[in-house]
């Protein structure tokens, strides 16, 4: 009987996810069957492992797959296009039926595009240049010359949070900060992830990302989520899978795999 009853349930577990990839694809998407995703152009680490978001590899890739497949969707179905950050976030028609890459969620946006709910919080992280024997522990950030942009929530992390022995030095904008770690006037800075990401790579020479922290420390952190034309029928479709791999913990480990593990930035502790 267990045997039995085992087989009706998966027959109608299957059924289901029939149906609701019938109920995503059918008259949803741009093309019959296929689910087409834009991102950058070029797509950057470690949202994208070497431009090439076709390989799964890299965390909005690793995402896009995983929403790809709770919708219903074949990894052969999920078609890649490139867009322009500006050109997404336009008024009107698409050429995609997503686009993942790092769009911050706000009301003006909103008003002319639509957003799924989020699949990324960035945390806020640790900037420095060399990092030789620094760690990410919170006692040893305390002992930190720290820099930072005045109007971001920043400031108040490092107060209320860090409370460095020393007051930190406050900067109007974050080449200013840049420019006093370069000088060698503060040892450290606080960015959102994505942009520590981004300076130490490109605009810090010799800049490393030290830590992380958890995304609930932040007091107004950035969501990102997916952008898709405003009213597009598929967003429910999208809102539901998204909430299916954050219950079953899928999301949080592919964010392990790619923002954690594969930049080596650990969470402060």
């Amino acid at each position: 009987m267990w045997t039995k009853l085992t087989g009706a349930v998966l027959g109608s577990v299957l059924i289901a996810g029939a149906a609701a990839a019938q109920s995503c694809s059918d008259g949803k998407t741009l093309t019959e069957g296929k689910l087409t995703i834009a991102t950058g152009n070029p797509a950057y680490y470690p949202w994208v492992i070497d431009d090439a978001p076709e390989s799964g590899k890299g965390f909005e890739a690793a995402v896009a797959y995983a929403l790809a497949a709770e919708m219903g969707f074949a990894a052969e179905d999920v078609v890649w296009t490139r867009t322009s950050f500006d050109q997404a976030i336009q008024p009107g028609a698409k050429d995609f039926d997503i686009n993942m890459q790092q769009f911050s969620i706000t009301p003006e946006r909103d008003k002319v595009v639509d957003f799924s709910a989020p699949y990324y919080t960035a945390p806020m992280a640790v900037l420095v240049r060399g990092g030789g024997d620094l760690s990410a522990d919170l006692d040893a950030l305390k002992a930190l010359k720290w820099g930072v942009v005045a109007s971001t929530t920043a400031l108040p992390m490092i107060t209320e949070t860090i409370q460095p022995t020393a007051s930190p030095l406050v900067y109007d904008d974050n080449a200013n900060v840049v420019e006093a770690i370069k000088a060698g006037q503060v040892d450290a800075a606080l960015f959102d992830l994505p942009t520590a990401l981004y300076l130490s790579a490109v605009v810090l020479e010799g800049g490393q990302v030290l830590g992380q922290f958890a995304p609930d420390e932040a007091a107004n952190p950035d969501h990102f989520g997916a952008l898709m034309t405003e009213g597009n029928p598929l967003k429910e479709c999208v809102d539901t899978a998204l909430e299916a791999l954050k219950a079953d913990g899928s999301l949080a480990a592919i964010e392990a795999e790619w923002l954690q593990e594969a930049t080596g930035v650990p969470l402060i502790q």
